[in-house]
C-alpha cells in the first residue's frame, strides 16, 4: 500500500522523494479530471446535436481594475504566499501532513506581503492592457462546454464538502473523538454525500446558462461511474479503509488462475489498515464493476433519444452496484426492524427506486 505517492516512487524506482500528494488525493483530483473530460465531450456533442445551444449575454469590456478586484486579488496573493512561504521553509511539515499544514495558523508574513503585491500588481496590470477610453457592452456567446471548468471547481467543492458530512454523520463516534482529524483528512469520504451535494450544485449552476437538469444530468452521467472507479482505485492502493470482511479461505479452483490478491488482501502500510488478516478487496471489485457500467453507459448514450432517461439507468446501476458489494463490506450499521442496515444501502436502495421512477416516468409520457 502507498499512502502517499512518494511511498509509490520508492516501491517502483527505490528512490524515496518527499512529495506532498497523498495517493488517495491523488486519485480524487484524478477523478475530476476524467469526469470533467467526459462531461465536456458530451455538452460539445450535445449542441453539435442541436439540442443545447450556446448561451449569450451582455459583457462591458474596457473597464480598469475596481478597488475591490484589486483588494480581493492581494488577499488571495496573501494567503498563497503566506502559506508556501511557509511550505518551503518548513518542507518536512509540509509533507508529513499537508492538509493539517495548510488549514492551519502557520505562516510567513513578508511571504504573504510579497504575493499580495505580485497578485494585486498582475491583476491591474491585465485590466490596464485591456482598458477603453469609453468602455462597451458586447454580446458574449458561452458555449456549453466552456463552462465545464467552473462545474468542476463547484462540484469538487460541494462533494467533497457533502462527503465529509456523509462520513461524519456514519462515523458519529470517530467525529466526536476527535472533530478536527476527522475534518481535516482526505480519508474518509462517503461517495454518495459528494454525488449528493455536488449534483445539487451542479444542475443550479447549469440552470444559470439556461441548461436543463436532465441534459447537465445525462452529460455528467457516464463520468460520474468512471470517477467512481478511479476513486475507488484510490481508496484501494492507499488503503483507507474501504475493505471487505475477513476472508481467509484459500482461492476457489473456478477462479485460481486469478492472482490471490484479487481473493483477499492484507493491506499492509494501509493509512488505515485492518486489524490483522486477510479481508476482500472490495474497492478492486467496485473499480472493475465501475468500470464496466462506464462502458455500458457510455455504449448507450447515444441511443437514447428521451433526456434524463440515461440519469436514471445510471443511479439505477449506480445503486445495485452498491448495494451488491455492502454485503461483503465492512461499514457502519444501523438496527433497524431488526435488521443490520448500513447507510450505502439505504441511499443505494433509495437510488435504484428513483431510478425505476426516472424510466418509467419517462417511457411512458415523454418522447
Amino acid at each position: 500500500m502507498y499512502p502517499t505517492i512518494s511511498h509509490f516512487i520508492e516501491d517502483v524506482f527505490g528512490v524515496f522523494i518527499p512529495l506532498p500528494i497523498q495517493t488517495f488525493g491523488f486519485f480524487v483530483a484524478l477523478a475530476f479530471l476524467i469526469a470533467s473530460w467526459t462531461l465536456s465531450l458530451e455538452l460539445k456533442r450535445k449542441e453539435e446535436q442541436g439540442i443545447l445551444t450556446a448561451f449569450v449575454q451582455d459583457k462591458i469590456v474596457g473597464l480598469k481594475a475596481t478597488t475591490w478586484q484589486l483588494l480581493s486579488s492581494a488577499i488571495i496573493g496573501f494567503i498563497i504566499g503566506f502559506k508556501l512561504t511557509e511550505a518551503v521553509f518548513y518542507y518536512s511539515d509540509f509533507v508529513n501532513n499537508p492538509q493539517e499544514f495548510i488549514l492551519s495558523s502557520r505562516g510567513h508574513f513578508l511571504g504573504g506581503i510579497i504575493g499580495a503585491i505580485i497578485s494585486s500588481f498582475t491583476k491591474y496590470r491585465d485590466y490596464a492592457k485591456k482598458a477603453l477610453p469609453k468602455p462597451k457592452t458586447i454580446q458574449e456567446k458561452i458555449h456549453p462546454n466552456e463552462i465545464v471548468g467552473n462545474i468542476t471547481m463547484l462540484a469538487a467543492a460541494a462533494g467533497l464538502l457533502g462527503a465529509k458530512i456523509f462520513h461524519n454523520l456514519e462515523n458519529m463516534d470517530a467525529f466526536l473523538a476527535d472533530p478536527i482529524g476527522q475534518l481535516l483528512s482526505f480519508s474518509g469520504l462517503t461517495f454518495y454525500g459528494g454525488l449528493i451535494c455536488g449534483a445539487a450544485v451542479v444542475i443550479w449552476y447549469g440552470k444559470k446558462f439556461n441548461i436543463h437538469y436532465s441534459h447537465i444530468a445525462d452529460a455528467a452521467a457516464p463520468g460520474l461511474m468512471l470517477a467512481y472507479g478511479i476513486g475507488r482505485l484510490g481508496c484501494h492502493f492507499a488503503g483507507d479503509g474501504c475493505w471487505g470482511e475477513f476472508n481467509s479461505c484459500d482461492i476457489p479452483e473456478q477462479i485460481n488462475f486469478l492472482p490471490n490478491w484479487i481473493w483477499h488482501y492484507d493491506y499492509k502500510n494501509a493509512v488505515v489498515g485492518p486489524p490483522g488478516g486477510l479481508v476482500y478487496p472490495t474497492a478492486i471489485y467496485e473499480s472493475i464493476m465501475a468500470f464496466l457500467l462506464f462502458s455500458f453507459l457510455w455504449i448507450i448514450r447515444k441511443r437514447l433519444a428521451i433526456p434524463g432517461m440515461l440519469f436514471g439507468i445510471y443511479l439505477i446501476v449506480n445503486g445495485l452496484e452498491r448495494f451488491i458489494i455492502e454485503k461483503i463490506r465492512v461499514n457502519t450499521t444501523y438496527d433497524i426492524f431488526g435488521h443490520e442496515i448500513t447507510q450505502a444501502e439505504i441511499i443505494s436502495f433509495l437510488l435504484i427506486i428513483t431510478g425505476l421512477s426516472i424510466v418509467i416516468y419517462l417511457k411512458r409520457f415523454k418522447k
